[in-house]
């Protein structure tokens, strides 16, 4: 599979950094189990793929194709999710800059936006996430829920802030209460990161 694969990303931060939200417990059984397994899974895959293919025999295109996207959908979620937190003396309270402004203008409020965006994750059915993100073809934010990890990543609708509502997510430190997890999020956003994603689709 050549010389590239797919690497599990380093935290920005400590894993004790975002306590009380998030335990380091949690926080290490999330990144280092859970997301470094879709990583490993989707470069055995990728291997996998083109030894058959080199080898000029059948797989299982069908089956290939939905763990790839899986495991591959999994990673790039997980690569947004951690920069979109940091510890809570580092990071704002609300939404700076040019985010800030959008959110008023497509929500008219943080405090609307943040209930919707709540809501959207606690009623997330099973495994799954919830995201904000943009749209470009009519120039606002929406906030949409993911099924497991199939995140149809198009041009049109680049990720700014996702938030995974997989009870690995949240299990250890909140059982099965996912709306306190939700609240503990909030405190955690670092919206620095969320503007600065923004301004780039500019």
């Amino acid at each position: 599979m050549g010389n590239k694969q797919y690497t599990l990303p380093d935290l920005p931060y400590g894993y004790a950094e975002l306590e009380p939200y998030i335990s380091e417990e949690q926080l290490r059984t999330h990144h280092d189990k859970h997301h470094s397994s879709y990583v490993k899974k989707a470069n055995s895959i990728m291997e996998n793929m083109e030894k058959a293919i080199k080898e000029d025999r059948d797989y299982d295109v069908k089956m290939t194709a939905k763990t790839l996207a899986f495991n591959i959908g999994g990673h790039v979620l997980h690569s947004y999710f951690w920069p979109s937190m940091g510890p809570e003396n580092k990071v704002s309270k609300e939404p700076v800059g040019e985010i800030a402004d959008q959110i008023k203008a497509d929500f008219g409020s943080y405090e609307r936006f943040k209930k919707d965006f709540s809501e959207a994750a606690s009623t997330v059915e099973g495994s799954g996430w919830v995201v904000l993100t943009y749209c470009h073809t009519v120039e606002k934010l929406a906030i949409m829920q993911v099924e497991k990890h199939n995140d149809v990543v198009f041009p049109e609708y680049p990720i700014l802030m996702p938030l995974d509502m997989w009870e690995h997510a949240f299990y250890i430190d909140y059982k099965n209460e996912k709306t306190k997890f939700i609240d503990a999020f909030w405190n955690i956003v670092n919206w620095d990161k969320i503007d600065e994603r923004f301004k780039a689709l500019k």
